[in-house]
């Protein structure tokens, strides 16, 4: 006969081994993944300020200063509250980080597509014709597609540089695409609010940053003062790219060649006797 309270014992034991390294392991990965939430923005010397302020609190409590220790409890709800309000935009654009998090990788982008957009863009560089264009990912970019006008065309270097053409209605705006389709033209990007972006960059890098930061799109912007060619993607923004480096970046960024099925060898019935009887 089985000892029933031994099983219930050694089940014990294990929940009191595994259960603390189950949590232990839960919280490291959320802090870790809140220390790359903020990094690279204003929170991190916020976030100090509030840890310091913790940390006061936690003597005066230790060492019974009243009303100290009153003082700094008010300070740190509030320092919270501030904190939630004041950094409401970099957690948005945090957020939206973690939702549009790949578990299969990329999606695939047809070759043709990252060809057209890197025609037209080295075009428009030599000519210094201001461009700004978004390739929409996983995120969807509707309500950005919302604020210019439907186009819903097979892309072509031909189109988007027509689109650019100075003194056209929509040159202004930035434009969408979808797998191999313009969905829309003369859209309105979010301008970033990163106080470390350059304070000479211009309204389309400062867009397509911002666009890359609420959302997963890769933008691609053409200067209109120099004529170089950039690439946004996740708040960052690559310079000084040639038509080829254009091409390998957005490769880099958007394509996955699809995986060549193997052909599966089919033995026939008589083979497969034939070889049975062998």
């Amino acid at each position: 006969m089985f000892d029933i309270s031994r099983i219930q014992t050694m089940s014990e034991i294990i929940n009191l081994i595994w259960k603390p390294i189950i949590e232990i392991a839960i919280l490291w990965f959320i802090i870790y993944r809140l220390f790359v939430f903020i990094k690279g923005t204003r929170a991190v010397q916020v976030l100090r300020g509030i840890i310091i302020i913790a940390i006061i609190f936690f003597l005066t409590q230790q060492l019974r200063f009243d009303v100290v220790n009153w003082i700094f409890m008010k300070l740190f709800a509030l320092s919270v509250i501030a904190f939630l309000i004041v950094f409401q935009p970099e957690m948005r654009s945090g957020l939206a980080r973690i939702g549009r998090e790949k578990v299969f990788g990329n999606i695939i982008t047809e070759e043709r597509t990252i060809e057209e957009i890197a025609k037209s863009a080295s075009m428009l560089s030599k000519k210094k014709i201001g461009t700004i264009l978004a390739i929409q990912r996983e995120v969807n970019l509707e309500p950005y597609t919302e604020s210019g006008v439907a186009i819903d065309s097979n892309l072509t270097s031909e189109l988007l540089n027509t689109i650019f053409m100075p003194n056209t209605p929509l040159h202004d705006g930035g434009v969408i695409i979808h797998g191999d389709r313009i969905v829309a033209a003369g859209c309105l990007f979010p301008l970033t609010q990163n106080p470390d972006v350059g304070k000479l960059l211009g309204t389309r890098h400062r867009a397509a940053i911002g666009l890359s930061e609420e959302t997963d799109a890769v933008c691609v912007v053409v200067s209109e003062e120099t004529g170089m060619i950039s690439v946004a993607n996740a708040g960052k923004l690559t310079h000084d790219l040639d038509r080829e480096r254009l091409i390998n970046h957005l490769r880099a960024l958007l394509y996955r060649p699809k995986k060549e099925k193997r052909p599966r060898v089919k033995l026939s019935a008589n083979l497969f006797f034939k070889k049975k009887h062998d």
